[in-house]
């Protein structure tokens, strides 16, 4: 079991002075970190840090301003760690911002390391020497800004990688194949959710159908007919798409005798209505086949200013392996917006803005809490892949029920911009790197398996 500790440089030459409460009876021959593996001698003191040798630091290539790391000892090896290489792309050739808009998101998640003993940096495939097996990665510190470094390979590896379009790309799909396979190194949070194979997933899990709106690939016309004479109406939303683009919400007025599309086209929201729903999918979908798409049961939602209100729950698993929920905001939608997004005019609210009275506020957020907790457990059973992080779209209607609306693997942030949730964005960087932790211990302890669990 890995735990916390100390780590300083010491005088001598390959050497190690371990605490004489540390595993006596065991006789330490070799010291790892990451991929690199060095052979040493051992001395025990009635310290209760770790020291190494100059020549022993530097030969690991451990970071020069390491001062506290998790340590384990299996068989007569001792482990450092965990050494967590964060994988994504594009990188630029500028040092100021080297992943470009996201650098200030990645200099804030490498910010949480100290304060959980463990050593991060950022790469992409373009900064991997197979041969040496040392990766020349980013850091980051607030006196120094970006730098480089030369590091050994990861005991464990986080994928940020920032779109589906990058994870597709052969390149990406080596990288994670190799250290794999190769090198056998665990990876956690691979993989964008593919938002219809979710639904079909979490059908086979009866403890949350209560959760779930009726959910279909889309396929024809008539479809979408039969459903807008079941329900209010329906959403058709891209099976791959995020940040709500490319969601139509669809209404039929029987007054009127007419149908109804809400969307948004270059950043103007629009509302067509037409007497037959054929003319109108074509307009609101650009020509695109229905089957790129899928169709949900739309929900009276709770309204707040005239606006309909959804929201968002982070759920992230911690050092121990358990999940925990870790943000929760609501989401008011703009004027005339078929959904809560931000970009297409949505306002992120605190519950505390939206609910004033606190039995209401804590009742809603015990309901929301639950169906995170319930639903990561669920999704945990039925996806492939270690999966560390999740963020939640859910919605609440008229009678206080909570509805599931979607999943996302590598949720977006824009719901720490709230003065209210700068509490929440910390804990979610802090426990997204503290995982690293337990799936590390896993693969000390040979049960990957056991990462499900």
């Amino acid at each position: 079991m890995l735990q916390a500790v100390t780590i300083s440089k010491a005088p001598g030459k390959g050497v190690i002075y371990l605490p004489a409460t540390i595993q006596e009876s065991i006789p330490v021959t070799t010291v790892c970190f990451g991929s690199k593996s060095i052979p040493c001698t051992t001395v025990r003191t009635n310290n209760t840090s770790i020291k190494l040798t100059e020549d022993l630091w530097n030969s690991l290539l451990l970071p020069i301003d390491l001062s506290r790391i998790h340590f384990s000892i299996k068989d007569t090896t001792l482990h450092l760690g965990p050494l967590v290489g964060i994988f994504t792309s594009g990188f630029t050739p500028y040092l100021l911002r080297p992943i470009g808009e996201r650098s200030r998101f990645f200099s804030k998640l490498l910010t949480a390391q100290k304060t959980i003993s463990v050593c991060a940096y950022i790469f992409g495939e373009e900064h991997i020497d197979w041969e040496n097996k040392l990766i020349n990665g980013y850091y980051f510190t607030e006196e120094d800004g970006w730098k480089q470094a030369v590091y050994p390979f990861p005991s464990v590896i986080y994928d940020r990688l920032p779109n589906r379009k990058s994870e597709r790309l052969k390149r990406s799909r080596i990288v994670k194949e190799r250290m794999e396979t190769e090198f056998t190194i665990p990876w956690y949070n691979p993989g964008f959710f593919d938002k219809l194979a979710i639904f079909e997933r979490l059908d086979a899990e009866e403890q949350i159908q209560h959760y779930l709106p009726e959910t279909q690939s889309a396929e024809s016309i008539f479809q979408l007919e039969q459903m807008l004479r079941k329900y209010p109406s329906i959403y058709v939303k891209p099976i791959h798409g995020s940040l709500g683009k490319g969601i139509v919400q669809f209404y039929y007025e029987k007054k009127e005798g007419m149908y109804y599309a809400r969307y948004e086209r270059n950043e103007v929201q629009k509302l067509q209505k037409s007497v037959a729903l054929e003319p109108l999918i074509k307009q609101a979908l650009r020509g695109r086949p229905l089957q790129r798409f899928l169709v949900q049961q739309g929900i009276p939602l709770h309204i707040n200013e005239g606006q309909v209100v959804d929201f968002r729950v982070h759920t992230n698993k911690d050092q121990h392996g358990v999940w925990q929920v870790t943000a929760i905001a609501a989401k008011r939608a703009g004027s005339g917006s078929a959904t809560t997004h931000v970009k297409n005019g949505g306002k992120i609210v605190s519950l505390q803005e939206l609910f004033e009275d606190l039995s209401t506020r804590q009742e809603v957020q015990k309901k929301l809490k639950k169906a995170a907790l319930e639903l990561s457990l669920s999704l945990e059973r039925q996806l492939s892949g270690v999966i560390g992080e999740v963020g939640f779209d859910f919605g609440m209607d008229t009678d206080g029920r909570i509805w599931f609306f979607e999943a996302n693997s590598k949720p977006g942030r824009s719901i720490f911009s709230h003065v209210d949730h700068r509490e929440y964005e910390w804990l979610t960087r802090k426990l997204s790197l503290a995982f690293s932790i337990h799936v590390m211990n896993q693969q000390l302890n040979h049960d990957l398996a056991g990462l499900k669990l």
